[in-house]
Formats: C-alpha cells, sequence, structure tokens
C-alpha cells in the first residue's frame, strides 16, 4: 500500500498524465454524448439555485439533464483537496532557474507551495482586486468566447472545429499577454510587487 500511496504522491510524466486527460473526453462522447466543459457548471448551479420565478431566460432549460456535468466538477474539487492534503508531494515545487528569476523580477519570493503567500494574502485590499478583476476577465472571456479552455482545446479541438481552434489560440495569445505585461503592470498598481 505504501509503494502505491507513493506513486500518487510522486510527479507524473506528461506522457502519462497527457493522454489519461485527453483520452477522457473522446471516451465520453463515445460512450455517452457527454460534450465536456466545466464553465458551463456556474449556469447549470444557477439555473438550479434560482427561483423559477427570478430567472432570466438565459437560466430557464432543463439543468437536471445536465447533472453528470455538475457530478464531475464535484469530483474534480474532491480529488484536488484529497491529492492537495492526503496525497501531497511533501517535496517543494520544483521550478527551474529561470522560472524562479522570473517571478522574483516580478517581486513575489518563491516558497514552498503552489501559490506565493503575496497573492494570497487575503487581508491586503490589493489581493482582492486582483481576484476580482481576474474572475470579471475569466467569466467575460468564458461566456464570450463560448466556452473555457477545457471546452474548446479538449473538445472543440478533438471534434475539429475551427472556432475552437480560434479560441485556442486567443487563449495561449491572451496568457502570455497577460503573464508577461498585464500581471507586472497590474501586481506594480496593486502594490502587490515588491515584496521580497
Amino acid at each position: 500500500m505504501t509503494e502505491f500511496l507513493d506513486v500518487l504522491r510522486s510527479p507524473w510524466p506528461w506522457w502519462v498524465g497527457g493522454p489519461l486527460i485527453g483520452l477522457t473526453v473522446p471516451l465520453m462522447l463515445w460512450l455517452g454524448n457527454k460534450s465536456f466543459g466545466i464553465s458551463s457548471n456556474l449556469r447549470h448551479l444557477c439555473a438550479a439555485a434560482l427561483p423559477e420565478s427570478a430567472k432570466p431566460p438565459f437560466f430557464r432549460y432543463n439543468w437536471r439533464a445536465e447533472r453528470w456535468n455538475l457530478a464531475f466538477a464535484l469530483g474534480l474539487v474532491l480529488a484536488g483537496v484529497v491529492f492537495g492534503s492526503l496525497l501531497a508531494d511533501p517535496q517543494p515545487v520544483r521550478l527551474s532557474a529561470a522560472g524562479v528569476q522570473s517571478v522574483n523580477d516580478l517581486g513575489v519570493t518563491v516558497r514552498p507551495g503552489l501559490a506565493p503567500a503575496e497573492l494570497t494574502d487575503l487581508s491586503r485590499p490589493g489581493v482582492w482586486a486582483l481576484l476580482a478583476l481576474s474572475g470579471l476577465l475569466v467569466g467575460f472571456g468564458t461566456r464570450y468566447g463560448g466556452g473555457c479552455t477545457s471546452g474548446h482545446a479538449i473538445t472543440g479541438l478533438s471534434t475539429l472545429q475551427v472556432p475552437s481552434l480560434i479560441a485556442t489560440a486567443s487563449f495561449f495569445a491572451g496568457g502570455i499577454l497577460s503573464a508577461n505585461v498585464v500581471l507586472p503592470l497590474l501586481l506594480g498598481v496593486l502594490g502587490l510587487g515588491g515584496l521580497k
């Protein structure tokens, strides 16, 4: 049992994790005609939670038919809790020297853990502003783009949809622009940089 837990705790190579993730979507399409997408779960939750009299037309549909997607998202959250706490790798996150230098150049100190403390300290107003702005941009982008990265890059590309190719290329371009231009500017403006 200890050997099995050690395998679960250790990092898996990309050629194992990648195909496992990539084959899940075609398998779902093939076995149950289920179209994978995580961002649609927010719509399903709103449709389930809002009273019928207060629902805008966008939320008036049979959300119960999408319970499988809600269960899938709940499974992702539970797996994150299990693997993030019970089966966590005790070793610090390994970053290349260039990666550490890049993060340090933003004024954020690299410490053990997944997220820098400077960007998760909820006692700082700048962190709240960064989270709110990020959430707004991600939420608007997924709605405007007709789906999230998992929906377009995994399902859309696997079914050869040109709009998904355009959306995925845009996600990557936006990520590169955000990481190299927008994030450093935001950290400076919100007072979150230079906290070494």
